[in-house]
């Protein structure tokens, strides 16, 4: 048995940096296979259905069953995933490996940071942040590969799959000393999220915080070469600022914040992704707009990791449960966002869509110094002797 916590936290990275590849899957091998503009989409929406699905169901378990074995079937179904991905050349059979791809990466996206909270609490910020950034890393790798190294996509999917299947083994023999159990069942833990106006102003402010993100991820490189005018490659370099902006950003901060300050951070950040934004997109300051896109990234990097911190370390009883339930936020800001911005460029124009973004991180940092003055309210109930002894 595996009882280091050093190795299961590195396996929990990794683990996160493997998410960052299968996020980019479809993207990374789009124009190999000749997929449509339509079918791309088919994929994404796929992957986020079954993202949505095991992110809360993975978050729930967390809080009853070990978080180690969560996680090895997780792998086990991310790796099935790769190893499966366009092996067959029917489209309908690859939908359904992209959505067991969103089910494995969903386990991930529920359990990890609610382990490391049990690993490191009184750090929980710094590894939150660091866990995050493994997934910045993984997609950056990608867009490196692409362009730069021409690495062929079928082969480093299936290395990442057979690594993937060394991760489940390490989490099938992971062992970590039982946390004390609340003994609340779900339908009371449902009731707390219900009826805890903290949690909705932060899911608000995360939905707006990720809509922004992969907004921005999808479209700037596009916005440099059509309204900026750069070449193919200055235009992807771009993107790879934009990330390596948010991966120095989540060590920066995860170093710099203390836990009763994390919302401060977050609404810190917020002010600055505002001005960032609007700069970026709307003021031409030619190739000092590498410099505005690398701090973009760095207001981008924590505002996610920042928000389940609080929320994780508020609802220390049930954190598997409420990370999981404001972690649906992923999926809906990827998709919510985006077509936004998609519907205003086809009916109004390709500014006002991306205006959609600094407006976005404005309501984003409302949500959030709301959600400072709002204290927890609802508490679970109090075992009675015999539910403890059942």
């Amino acid at each position: 048995m595996i009882r280091n916590i050093k190795v299961i936290a590195a396996a929990s990275f990794l683990a996160m940096l493997f998410m960052g590849v299968g996020s980019a899957l479809v993207g990374a091998a789009a124009r190999d296979i000749g997929l449509t503009a339509a079918q791309i989409g088919l994929l994404i929406a796929a992957q986020n259905l079954g993202l949505a699905v095991s992110v809360t169901v993975a978050g729930a378990l967390s809080d009853t069953h070990p978080k180690t074995t969560i996680l090895f079937v997780g792998s086990l179904i991310l790796a099935t995933s790769f190893l499966a991905f366009y092996v067959s050349p029917l489209f309908w059979i690859n939908l359904a490996i992209m959505l067991a791809s969103g089910i494995g990466m969903g386990a991930y996206e529920g359990a990890t940071d609610a382990l490391l909270v049990d690993l490191y609490e009184a750090r929980a910020a710094l590894f939150i942040n660091i866990n995050h950034t493994f997934v910045t890393i993984g997609a950056l790798a990608i867009a490196l590969y692409l362009i730069f190294l021409e690495v062929n996509w079928r082969a480093a999917v299936v290395q990442s799959g057979i690594i993937i299947l060394a991760l489940a083994i390490v989490f099938g023999l992971g062992s970590l000393p039982r946390r004390s159990q609340t003994h609340s069942t779900l339908r009371e833990k449902m009731n707390v999220l219900a009826h805890e106006p903290i949690l909705a102003l932060l899911f608000v402010a995360a939905v707006l915080a990720v809509g922004a993100e992969l907004g921005t991820i999808g479209i700037l490189s596009t916005f440099l070469a059509e309204a900026r005018g750069y070449g193919p490659i200055a235009a992807k370099l771009g993107l790879v600022v934009l990330l390596a902006g948010m991966a120095a950003g989540r060590l920066i901060i995860g170093f710099l914040v203390k836990p009763k300050h994390v919302l401060r951070y977050t609404m810190a950040l917020f002010g600055l992704a505002v001005p960032c934004f609007t700069v970026l997109y709307f003021i031409d300051i030619g190739r000092l707009t590498y410099v505005t896109a690398f701090f973009a990234g760095i207001s981008l990097s924590s505002l996610l990791p920042l928000m389940l911190t609080h929320a994780g370390l508020t609802f220390r009883e049930m954190t598997g449960t409420v990370l999981g339930a404001i972690k649906i936020a992923i999926p809906v800001g990827g998709i919510v966002v985006p077509l936004l911005m998609s519907t205003l460029t086809n009916t109004v124009s390709f500014a006002a869509a991306l205006a959609v973004l600094p407006i976005s991180l404005l309501l984003g940092l409302l949500a959030v110094a709301l959600a400072r003055r709002t204290p927890r309210t609802a508490v679970l109930p109090q075992p009675t002797a015999s539910r403890i002894a059942s």
